[in-house]
């Protein structure tokens, strides 16, 4: 479960709302600027949590504050860490694309350094714009070194104006991770809504990526987010899809 869903509840209770997690049934979560949370490790092991992969910003910062990111990482047992966001003006053209993954590849090296892994997450805007007649993500991908990996926004594919499914297969094992959410597939965050009371094809989206670590989320929601990513775990639970 990506911690940024329940942002406001880590920020008024960390180790309370981590515990409401695991009591849900949640036995990994995905952090966000896990630096800005001391004592995270520890709330993570009291509550009996694992977090494989998290969400930092690392382009434009410095190799020695990237080094930093990825020994702090390390500590919490993180070994994949993602950069979440790259601005839509960085996605319309060849040149722009092509200093971007050199910057994270860059960083991949630094990363490999520190026993860590670098990932990508995406938005709407990588599958929006098109570069020689394909989206933009899958023409950075090409430009990635081999250790740099993919977590897949499922459902910013579909709003980018792509099938999840099909890119999914198109990317086969460089997504090891999926975000999984669900909504009208529109670009207004708050009409995202609990996993499975939605209009994406979860199933479907995840027997594509059957290896992949599968991580809910919502970036918004008119309902309250905590119940919304309870009500997630459990149908994905029914479903035999957890």
């Amino acid at each position: 479960m990506q911690l940024y869903t329940v942002r406001e509840a880590l920020q008024d209770d960390l180790q309370g709302t981590l515990n409401k997690l695991a009591e849900a049934g949640y036995t990994q979560v995905e952090p966000f600027a896990f630096t800005d949370f001391p004592g995270l490790g520890d709330a993570l092991a009291a509550a009996g949590l694992a977090a494989p992969t998290t969400h930092v910003h690392l382009l434009g910062e410095s190799d020695e504050k990237i080094a930093e990111i990825f020994d702090a990482a390390r500590a919490l047992g993180i070994l994949t860490v993602i950069d979440p966001h790259v601005p839509a003006e960085r996605w319309t053209t060849a040149e722009d694309i092509d200093e971007t993954a050199a910057q994270l590849n860059h960083a991949a090296t630094i990363a490999a350094e520190h026993g860590v892994r670098v990932g990508y997450h995406n938005h709407a805007h990588e599958f929006e714009n098109k570069i020689e007649g394909r989206n933009a993500l899958e023409y950075f991908v090409d430009r990635l070194d081999p250790d740099v990996v993919i977590e897949l926004d499922t459902y910013w594919v579909a709003v980018g104006g792509e099938n999840p499914v099909e890119v999914l297969k198109r990317l086969g094992d460089r997504v090891v991770a999926i975000h999984v959410k669900d909504g009208p597939g529109t670009k207004e965050t708050k009409d995202q809504v609990a996993v499975g009371s939605g209009s994406l094809p979860v199933r479907d989206i995840i027997e594509a990526a059957p290896n992949a670590l599968r991580v809910v989320e919502l970036d918004d929601s008119r309902d309250n987010r905590f119940t919304a990513v309870i009500d997630s775990i459990a149908f994905l639970t029914k479903e035999g899809l957890a």
